[in-house]
């Protein structure tokens, strides 16, 4: 039986090891410029040795000289890799505090021109300046409790409310409603019933209903044609409506093809998803993190540091610094915690540097091989991998993943993601790789084009792409039509 034995083994081994500058320096690599704004910001409140020398506002490429900028500048062809293993072999001596420390006078000279209030009464009051944007919850809530109701029956609509999706529908059942009551037992079924129905004609009507089905009749009762044959046509065959198989009901009910119109052109005023006016979207307003600009024949890339604070280290911890250095009867545990907040400063300042001219070598790249899509447009986009850029810039796949993640570049062209350029190709027969992009601008042509009453199919599509000589396959063609939210040809279809 074998017996446990303790004893020392010698062995080699491989491991990963990740500085702490490597770590904030992959960190600071992936986030977006906001998330970046209020990174440095924490750090700035935490460490008492960093200090904010002033705001940039001006475009710039790694590489020129920024007298301003609070760092040294250095050639674009330095620059270190953000990835696993590049600084494991740094050490604290190669801090090079001396070229950090500099000491910038700001001054804050007031703006010309500007009426100065002679008190706070002169401004406006708080109600006068804020409005909250309307929403579907408080529409339907300031209806509530404009109308004469009981306590129970105003909670049970509140409930209701509370419930609803952005289109208007209700979520949750009859039951899970009156579960909801704040009493021991739960409110009486018919009770809930009778307030979603007053619910369901309140503006916009139709909401707080179950289905497709009930929103639209709701609605045909309330604007008077609840008597209408349209009624029975989408109690009974709505599935044939949404087909638009025209033809099935007119044989269905026995009608004719005028009188079908005028019923369609009644159904076409109602409203499948009342909800969705009062739940608008939130505009998203993007600072772009690259400018691309035109200068003659060539395409210049900028790095947009507007809104980055100008960082530097405190010329009183510089001081502090010294005289700690000089001393030699000073508190050590002073002397080690000046010297880790300056070294935390640095290791910021320094990754930063890293981080723009990173993103600067990722975006000349993406230029250079999207060269045809700045010229031409989207026809002429090339197929683009991580990879590709990767061995152009000489880094890994992972670092220029962390680049392009939640930054965006404005070109001649327009706004983007930067992920945009990145996307796969299809073979075609003259032995290029087509794009992708290119594809589906054609595929959105082609439907635009098609005949209403005839609209390609999938099959068709991919036979018409076929001719064009791209090799796709039906499936794509069925994929890419749904990445561009385009509806299938029977619902594309127009019989009338």
């Amino acid at each position: 039986m074998p017996q446990l034995v303790q004893k020392l083994v010698v062995g080699l081994r491989q491991k990963l090891i990740i500085t702490p500058q490597l770590q904030q320096a992959i960190k600071l690599l992936q986030l977006s410029k906001l998330d970046l704004q209020e990174e440095i910001s924490q750090e700035l409140v935490e460490n008492p040795a960093l200090e904010e020398a002033g705001t940039t506002t001006e475009m710039s490429a790694p590489g020129q000289d920024q007298p301003e900028s609070g760092t040294p500048a250095s050639d674009a062809s330095s620059v270190r890799e953000v990835t696993a293993g590049d600084e494991g072999e740094r050490k604290d001596e190669d801090f090079d505090f001396s070229s950090y420390f500099r000491d910038l006078e700001d001054s804050y000279q007031p703006m010309r021109g500007v009426t100065e209030f002679r008190s706070a009464e002169d401004l406006p009051s708080i109600e006068q300046v804020l409005k909250s944007q309307d929403n579907l919850s408080g529409h339907l809530t300031w209806q509530l409790e404009m109308t004469l109701i009981g306590e129970e029956t105003r909670l049970i609509g509140e409930a209701i409310i509370g419930n609803l999706d952005e289109g208007g529908y209700l979520e949750a059942s009859l039951e899970e409603v009156a579960a909801l009551s704040r009493g021991d037992e739960p409110w009486d079924l018919d009770l809930v019933e009778k307030v979603r129905n007053q619910i369901q004609r309140f503006d916009p009507v139709g909401v707080a209903s179950l289905d497709l089905k009930e929103c639209l009749l709701v609605q045909l009762q309330v604007a008077g044609h609840g008597d209408s044959t349209a009624v029975q046509i989408i109690r009974e065959h709505l599935d044939l409506l949404q087909k638009k198989r025209y033809e099935d009901i007119e044989k269905a009910m026995g009608l004719s093809p005028e009188e079908l119109d005028e019923l369609l052109e009644v159904i076409r005023q109602l409203d499948p998803r009342p909800g969705e006016k009062y739940n608008p979207q939130t505009t998203t307003y993007i600072t772009p993190d690259v400018y691309v600009i035109k200068d003659a024949d060539e395409y210049r890339v900028l790095l947009n540091d507007d809104g980055l604070p100008r960082l530097r280290i405190s010329p009183a911890y510089k001081r502090m610094l010294a005289e700690l250095k000089q001393g030699d009867g000073d508190d050590p545990q002073a002397k080690s915690f000046v010297t880790e907040k300056v070294k935390a400063a640095f290791r910021l300042i320094r990754s930063l540097e890293e981080r723009q001219r990173t993103i600067y070598k990722v975006a000349n790249s993406i230029i250079k091989f999207q060269r045809p899509f700045l010229d031409a447009g989207i026809k002429a986009i090339k197929p683009l991998v991580l990879r590709d850029v990767a061995e152009d810039i000489g880094m890994h796949e992972s670092t220029v993943s962390r680049v392009v993640n939640q930054k965006y570049m404005h070109t001649p062209r327009g706004l983007f993601e930067m992920r945009f350029f990145f996307h796969s190709g299809l073979a075609s027969r003259g032995g290029e790789n087509v794009s992708s992009l290119t594809v589906k601008e054609k595929i959105r042509k082609m439907v635009e084009e098609e005949n209403p009453k005839k609209p390609y199919s999938d099959q068709a599509l991919a036979e018409a792409l076929r001719l064009e000589g791209l090799q796709i396959a039906r499936r794509t063609v069925a994929k890419y039509r749904e990445e561009l939210r385009i509806p299938s040809s029977t619902q594309r279809k127009r019989a009338r």
